[in-house]
């Protein structure tokens, strides 16, 4: 059953005892028709800088984006950050980006895809490095073929990768890694350990992260409207998210007076 936006908590005080891991697009950023045309707030940056000091750098991104795309859209702030769905990993703002999963060749997989949809009008192909991502956002009709196309796909590949299906798109990434995975890991860390996990994110790629923080004692919280059933506060949208960021470290201050 559907949690309703009814009975969702409003978004929880910030305390400075917190781990906060932020999905970006549809949670951050405001959804675009297409990958490349989401934009990013020009004080975005230094918002999200101030909230991680306040937090003593606790705060990561957790993101189906490759963390390329994240330093790039960000410049020049580097957070600790995950990509691609916890396939790729940066535990501190100044460590390496470390692979999680094996990459594979997925040239003949995406040669596959394009050859597939090429008159599937609206259809957009989103290659990364360790996944797929098929967007249907302009052309909601074709749901269906798209999930068909990636079912088989998945299947031809003996279990190796699996779908993830997001709003108004669906992901062929690596079996293994999750979002949850990648919290685990950053609770594990300085200076994350032994704090309150908190997992903000929009859609069902973020469901994972959510049971994780959850589990840990933490907040789940759901930015607009979702199928989410676990999370535990909810934000209206991006833009209320990122009011609430912005005053974020005087309320956390103030949670310390």
């Amino acid at each position: 059953m559907t949690m309703t936006d009814e009975k969702r908590g409003a978004l929880p005080e910030p305390a400075p005892n917190w781990a906060l891991f932020l999905d970006i697009d549809g949670t951050i950023l405001d959804i675009a028709p297409t990958p490349e045309a989401v934009t990013v707030p020009a004080d975005l940056p230094s918002t999200l800088q101030e909230a991680a000091n306040a937090l003593g750098g606790a705060l990561a991104l957790v993101s189906g984006r490759a963390v390329p795309w994240i330093d790039r859209v960000f410049a020049p702030l580097r957070l600790p950050t995950a990509g691609q769905h916890g396939a790729e990993l940066r535990l501190a703002a100044g460590a390496p980006v470390r692979a999680v999963a094996a990459p594979d060749d997925l040239n003949p997989i995406r040669r596959r895809i394009e050859s597939t949809i090429k008159d599937w009008s609206g259809v957009v192909l989103e290659p990364k490095s360790f996944g797929i991502g098929v967007h249907f956002r302009q052309s909601p009709e074709r749901a269906s073929e798209v999930r068909g196309l990636l079912e088989e796909i998945a299947a031809d590949a003996g279990g190796r990768y699996e779908l993830l299906p997001g709003k108004m798109l669906i992901e062929l990434k690596p079996a293994g890694p999750t979002k949850g995975r990648v919290v685990a890991a950053f609770m594990a860390t300085v200076p994350f350990a032994g704090r309150v996990p908190v997992f903000i994110g929009d859609d069902r790629t973020d469901e994972d992260g959510f049971r994780e923080v959850l589990a840990r004692g933490g907040y789940a919280v759901q930015v607009g409207p979702g199928l989410s059933t676990v999370a535990s506060s909810f934000a209206t949208n991006p833009a209320a998210l990122r009011s609430w960021l912005k005053h974020f470290p005087t309320a956390v201050r103030g949670a310390v007076a």
